[in-house]
């Protein structure tokens, strides 16, 4: 039986949202100054103060710090112009993430669905590798990459839409569809690596997700993306409150919920696609942040989608300061913490999957 959403007092997400965002603003600050050992907590503060102002704070960002004034600007630009937008671009990543996930556990009224069932990444990986194996615009590859996962994420989307357009397609038909694609998927980039291994290096980095291609445009890009997609994926709560009483209940109220089930596929393909683009595949934060905000939120999609969102955004941060922790000075991908998180969270998920299922018919 699906589960209905829980009414909770109003002051209680509102103050939960509000700690959540403050908490989030003071993570964006500190995680800003764990991978760099070399610049004191002080100086990284006077010089975020400084960018953030146009130098009304801080004229000299440097000052009072014991650093020269010929090696200010080196520090400058390290924390702004390279950790800085890492920080930014796992926030937009693990926010898209979160969101996706909420929608579609809320589509497939299945609480282990997440941006990954339906093989969005998988088609991203696929359209990396192509880049990759086969040197297609080797020389503007930094530039084409993203273009490359994104439309191999969004044609994987288009293949879940036309099903879902069907009339006879259900959810349990959409949930298997994505499956199979996941793995027909993952056996071509299997074969194109075997065939050409060139690149496979990549490829395999690609796979586990990170934060290398992380610049202020990059970032422009995915927050002009994921605020349009994110925003209008954001609408359907309500909707998507009656699709877990059942598309009888939804029809009754006036939801078209095969309609529904189509725009929101097609904006958290979108969503995802963006993620996958810049990142690669980071697994888990879409199966996650929506479990941890219907915890301490209940289960009204008007809340669990935003709420997704910002849980997310600060799940991918502190897995991206946990790898600087662990390895300092070393780029590894943030697939590796977030799977060493999801992993026991999912088998829990599954082991209460088997005492109760949630799922419900289409």
């Amino acid at each position: 039986m699906a589960e209905r959403p829980r009414r909770g007092g109003r002051r209680r997400p509102a103050l939960v949202a509000a700690a959540l965002l403050v908490g989030g603003v003071a993570l964006v600050f500190g995680s800003s100054l764990i991978g760099l050992p070399d610049i004191a907590p002080r100086l990284g503060l006077q010089i975020l103060l400084h960018q953030l102002s146009g130098g009304a704070l801080f004229p000299n960002a440097c000052a009072g710090t014991g650093v020269g004034i010929a090696r200010c600007p080196e520090y400058e630009f390290i924390l702004w112009d390279l950790y800085l937008p890492e920080v930014l671009l796992a926030l937009l990543v693990g926010a898209a993430l979160g969101l996706a996930g909420g929608a579609l556990q809320g589509v497939f009224r299945n609480p282990l669905a997440d941006p990954f069932l339906l093989g969005i990444s998988s088609g991203g990986t696929l359209g990396a590798a192509i880049l990759y194996v086969y040197r297609v615009g080797e020389a503007d590859a930094t530039l084409l990459l993203p273009v490359f996962a994104f439309v191999g994420s969004i044609a994987t989307g288009l293949v879940i839409l036309g099903v879902a357009r069907g009339r006879s397609s259900s959810v349990e038909t959409l949930l298997l569809t994505g499956v199979a694609l996941a793995n027909l998927l993952s056996a071509i980039l299997s074969l194109v690596l075997l065939y050409n291994p060139i690149g496979a290096e990549q490829v395999t980095f690609w796979l586990l997700g990170g934060l290398g291609l992380a610049d202020w445009q990059v970032d422009g890009i995915a927050f002009g993306g994921v605020l349009v997609f994110g925003v209008a994926l954001s609408l359907y709560g309500r909707e998507l409150n009656l699709l877990q009483l059942g598309p009888e209940v939804a029809q009754s109220a006036g939801v078209d919920a095969a309609r529904v089930r189509l725009r929101v596929l097609l904006l958290a393909s979108l969503v995802t696609a963006i993620a996958v683009a810049f990142t690669g595949i980071i697994g888990f934060v879409g199966l996650v942040a929506p479990h941890l905000v219907r915890r301490l939120l209940g289960s009204d999609y008007r809340v669990v989608l935003p709420g997704s969102a910002l849980v997310g955004a600060l799940f991918l941060v502190v897995a991206s300061d946990a790898s600087y922790l662990a390895f300092p000075g070393s780029l590894l991908p943030l697939g590796i913490f977030t799977a060493f998180a999801g992993v026991p969270f999912f088998l829990y998920l599954l082991y209460r999957q088997r005492r109760s299922s949630t799922m419900g018919t289409a």
